[in-house]
């Protein structure tokens, strides 16, 4: 089976949490923060070629009824632009409860907005996603 490098994206209205998987697509390390701001797009497409990502894996937001919540709309549509602006495939993961586990796993760093949870929300929506898929 071919490696392939992944970018994970934790959507949220203003910050936006990034992680990229090590080169054998194996699993997602933080990356860090980007702000949701028009240059978003720009910044992202500009980071996933400099890096070699050859697809991105977006966390799909539900609340615990299982609807999209007002977020998902937003992560849906810009998900819809890095495919027409690039050439990258997104695929989503239910990201139930990734930053309330990210959150517990720095005890201590437990501050709302902190910039190490977003990354790492995204870290966890991209390993959940890959070692679901390599098996």
């Amino acid at each position: 089976m071919q490696s392939m490098k992944y970018m994970g994206i934790d959507f949220g209205t203003k910050k936006v949490g990034i992680a990229l998987s090590d080169d054998a697509g194996q699993m997602g390390f933080p990356h860090g923060i980007l702000p949701n701001n028009g240059f978003l797009i720009d910044e992202i497409l500009s980071l996933a070629e400099r890096k070699g990502v050859e697809a991105v894996v977006m966390g799909e937001s539900k609340n615990f009824q299982g609807e999209e919540n007002p977020v998902a709309k937003e992560a849906k549509a810009f998900a819809q632009l890095i495919e027409q602006r690039s050439e990258l495939p997104v695929y989503f993961e239910p990201e139930m409860l990734t930053t309330q586990e990210a959150r517990r796993d720095f005890e201590g760093i437990r501050v709302k907005g902190d910039p190490v949870v977003d990354s790492s929300a995204a870290a966890l929506i991209l390993t959940s996603y890959l070692s679901r898929t390599h098996e």
